[in-house]
């Protein structure tokens, strides 16, 4: 008589080699993904399916998936009769320097045009007040912009500045400046550094309006908070990047760490 399975069997995981998700798949993605972020492909059409198969020495099928795995992630589209294209150039913002955006890539101001949702004195909520080291409900100016590259939307950036630099700003060009540009060229405040963390967000229904993208749509989530050269935290920004149009790159240069002595280590010794 042949055992029947019981409750307690373990499930058997999903084969990981079938479909979207097969190793190859994301190989070819990912190789894709890094020619389309240099511009090797720029305006032109990618490779036709055949074309690249060959140049994988791989199946159709698995080029294809790869390609599918693109468009999931909004970089290629399908124009019937015409091919494969880039259709998302990603922004690339090093880690290396403090800089405000329109700094970030060494370019005018016409490229990058800032929407203001909200410019105003407010004062500063326990959070905000712990970073900027104010006391609660001190005066802060809470600024709020969409930020564009290029025409189209790339971030929801929300600031808070203590009032003695935030205030002055609220006269200034901030439709068309950076920030970081506004307090060292305007007020004459050199900045010094910044303390940065990232993580990845969902937008919600009301961020993904304003940054044109679907509700749930991945953004990358950074906090900065600046100081001037001598110390002083000065602005807290939150900033929401499309995932699809951002990414930060940088350079880590190795430390050498001597590993801790155990106790054991210090008995066998």
């Amino acid at each position: 008589m042949t055992a029947t399975p019981t409750s307690s069997a373990r499930p058997r995981p999903p084969d990981p080699g079938s479909g979207r998700r097969s190793a190859p798949a994301r190989r070819i993605r990912d190789i894709l993904r890094a020619r389309i972020r240099s511009g090797v492909y720029g305006t032109r059409a990618l490779p036709a399916e055949a074309q690249l198969a060959a140049d994988f020495a791989t199946s159709r099928n698995i080029v294809r998936d790869a390609l599918t795995l693109l468009r999931d992630e909004g970089l290629i589209d399908r124009v019937p009769g015409a091919g494969t294209f880039v259709v998302a150039d990603k922004a690339v913002q090093g880690l290396d320097r403090l800089r405000g955006l329109a700094e970030t890539f060494e370019t005018s101001s016409d490229r990058v045009v800032n929407q203001v949702l909200l410019a105003e004195v407010v004062p500063a909520t326990p959070l905000v007040a712990e970073r900027l080291e104010l006391r609660p409900g001190d005066p802060v100016v809470a600024l709020e912009r969409v930020r564009y590259l290029d025409g189209a939307p790339l971030s929801l950036d929300a600031s808070y500045l203590t009032a003695d630099v935030g205030i002055p700003l609220l006269d200034k060009d901030l439709t068309g400046c950076d920030v970081f540009g506004l307090l060292e060229g305007e007020l004459g405040l050199p900045l010094g550094s910044a303390a940065v963390a990232i993580e990845a967000v969902a937008a919600d229904i009301t961020v993904a309006g304003l940054l044109q993208v679907r509700a749930g749509a991945p953004l990358l989530f950074l906090e900065r908070l600046t100081y001037t050269d001598s110390g002083r935290p000065v602005d807290l920004e939150y900033i929401r990047y499309r995932g699809d149009r951002f990414s930060l790159s940088g350079r880590l240069d190795r430390v050498p760490v001597t590993p801790r002595r155990t106790r054991d280590n210090y008995e066998r010794g």
